[in-house]
């Protein structure tokens, strides 16, 4: 029974892990640093956009996903017959190298959640100041998507689950025969008293950070006005070929991330 849980769980970690949402943003966010990378050296958001980078390419070094692979390999995937009382499970340094993993991972996705929040914030914070509106406003979709995969697919939340079916597979293990890998190192019987917060809080903490952020400031209706009717009619009339000044500035306009209206 506790052989056919652990495999349960680390085929859910690793789909959740593995899924096209997190590589998806991790694409975007690395082209949007490699693009403003030789402009914005000093500018806050885009420092803290490479400090969520950084927890991103950290989780990926750790190849967390290939461990789970190698463990359920392991795995036997038909239970023993009744009359059979043993069965094939991990060796205790496979399973201590996997707890300590998850525990890694973990701490990893609790950085990753709160560096999202905070680049969120200071993103918003310098758009309401007119400063850098295209990185800043493309900084503030990204982040809230990011952080949105992150809890809708509750990747953090299966990693815990994870670690209780490992816990219990791991006791059961070290009780019929130790072999320990890893010295100097207690593993806890509770992952929420090793991370220190309880998740479920301090998911909602941020997203209520967040959501009354992007409430009270209402920075869209600040930086984009509605445009007048009168200009409205005439830029609907006005054709490509009677604007040739506008095609020839149009590099300069996508190159420059400009703070003030252009109508």
């Amino acid at each position: 029974r506790c052989l056919s849980v652990l495999r349960r769980r680390c085929d859910i970690a690793g789909k959740r892990l593995a899924g096209p949402g997190l590589a998806a943003e991790g694409r975007v966010l690395r082209s949007v640093l490699y693009v403003y990378h030789s402009r914005l050296l000093r500018h806050r958001p885009y420092l803290a956009l490479q400090q969520v980078e950084q927890c991103l390419k950290r989780l990926w070094k750790m190849n967390l996903v290939g461990c789970l692979e190698t463990l359920v390999e392991l795995i036997p995937k038909k239970n023993a017959s009744k009359a059979q009382e043993e069965c094939l499970v991990p060796s205790q340094p496979m399973l201590e190298t996997v707890a300590l993993k998850v525990l890694g991972g973990c701490k990893l996705i609790l950085r990753l959640l709160d560096c999202c929040c905070k680049a969120f914030l200071l993103s918003v914070k310098h758009l309401c100041s007119e400063e850098f509106i295209l990185l800043n406003t493309l900084a503030s979709g990204l982040l809230s998507r990011l952080w949105f995969v992150i809890q809708y697919r509750c990747v953090l939340q299966s990693l815990t689950s994870l670690y209780g079916a490992l816990s219990t597979m791991l006791h059961l293990v070290s009780e019929t025969q130790q072999t320990p890998y890893i010295k100097g190192f207690t593993f806890p019987s509770d992952i929420s008293e090793f991370l220190g917060v309880n998740i479920s809080s301090e998911a909602k903490k941020q997203q209520a950070k967040m959501f009354t952020t992007k409430k009270s400031t209402s920075w869209m209706k600040k930086l984009f006005p509605p445009m007048p009717e009168a200009v409205s009619k005439v830029g609907k009339k006005r054709k490509p070929e009677t604007c040739p000044s506008a095609m020839k500035n149009r590099g300069i306009l996508c190159t420059v991330d400009i703070g003030e209206t252009v109508v």
